[in-house]
């Protein structure tokens, strides 16, 4: 069979090479159409999958508008000329495909705020798969998995980290580090949204410096270094979860990189204006079992980041955490795979199951 996966930015990527390498191992035909977004393209290149680029975009928030047509006509003409079998995707570009393909289309979605695309998608889509923490009810075809999507790469029956990561970043064996994590904000989802600042990154930096070595993961790649005690996290972007796994601690303003550290068992402080009472179901199950801290004042956070870097025992108590929250997780690869090669779609797969939103909880009270 043929399968067309859309990977628009380096999430995607992580989210789908499992499935990609595992259909091909079993004589199947695959293609992704990418897009030339972030570190994407390095991505594809990097884990060596079969792809075409349907179009670039830029950091800024404008560039969606301006390329949002071409892309269209490319992704298009690409779907047909390959002629799919089944599609797989997170959004429009994916269900637009299959409708005008006619084609099966299976969409793994985890944000709620995405209404929008919600709506132009749906409709289109023969299966919607969610983290059994999603706050929504998306109709007939929706499934939910005990999980999150980044448990397509990073459960632990797909993901081990290097024991040479350490050595790669140029920290010592027990030398504290800290990641930091900026977003453009130049999806669609994010116009209208905001993170840490300029001036607050400055800040941040300067205070965490005083207890750890800092690395910057800056999305926009505008961040200027003179005259503060930081590091550009300049690995290759393949080797950022291994970074990530042996990170004293996550502050982001980003959203799958603090998904990701809790995974990993690595504290996580995420801080943007996502958060609050319409936040994403993910981050409000994270917070409530203890992994994350969603926290929307930056003056919080950063008095958050200095108090966890205090603690003696900290990497210890969130990897006991991480391991009790992930022992019924599913490997969400596995679920990918099945349901492409099932007779009857997402139907009987094991790992999915139709239910009602959970209802949200307020969170605990912040650990002191």
């Amino acid at each position: 069979m043929n399968y067309l996966f859309f990977t628009n930015t380096p999430a995607h990527v992580h989210l789908y090479k499992h499935a990609v390498a595992a259909l091909e191992r079993r004589g199947h035909d695959v293609l992704i159409l990418g897009r030339d977004y972030g570190c994407t393209k390095e991505l594809l290149d990097y884990h060596d999958l079969p792809y075409r680029l349907y179009g670039r975009l830029a950091t800024k928030k404008r560039s969606l508008f301006y390329q949002l047509p071409r892309h269209y006509l490319s992704i298009l003409r690409q779907t047909w000329r390959y002629s799919p079998d089944r599609i797989f995707g997170m959004g429009a570009y994916a269900a637009h495909a299959g409708a005008l393909s006619r084609t099966p289309v299976t969409l793994i979605l985890d944000s709620e705020p995405t209404s929008l695309d919600h709506t132009v998608s749906r409709p289109f889509a023969d299966a919607i798969l969610t983290p059994d923490a999603f706050g929504k009810d998306l109709g007939a075809n929706h499934y939910r998995f005990r999980g999150f999507k980044e448990c397509a790469y990073l459960h632990p029956d797909v993901f081990t980290p290097r024991d040479d990561i350490r050595e790669q970043l140029g920290v010592g064996p027990d030398e504290k580090y800290v990641i930091c994590r900026f977003n453009a904000f130049g999806s669609h989802h994010d116009v209208s949204q905001s993170g840490i600042g300029p001036a607050e990154r400055r800040t941040l930096i300067e205070r965490l410096g005083d207890d750890a070595t800092v690395f910057v993961s800056d999305e926009s790649g505008t961040m200027e270094f003179d005259g503060i005690d930081a590091r550009p996290y300049d690995l290759h972007p393949g080797l950022l979860h291994d970074a990530l796994s042996e990170a004293h601690l996550l502050v982001a303003d980003t959203q799958t990189m603090v998904t990701e550290a809790a995974l990993l068992g690595t504290p996580a402080i995420r801080s943007n204006s996502f958060v609050g009472e319409e936040d994403m179901g993910n981050f409000i199950e994270l917070e409530n079992q203890g992994l994350i801290f969603n926290i929307a004042s930056f003056t919080e956070a950063i008095e958050r980041a200095e108090s966890l870097l205090d603690e003696e025992d900290l990497t210890e108590r969130w990897t006991a955490k991480r391991d009790a929250f992930m022992a019924d997780k599913v490997n969400l690869t596995d679920v990918i795979v099945e349901l492409a090669t099932s007779p009857n779609g997402a139907a009987g797969v094991d790992g999915l199951s139709h239910g009602s939103p959970p209802r949200r909880t307020d969170p605990p009270t912040p650990e002191r």
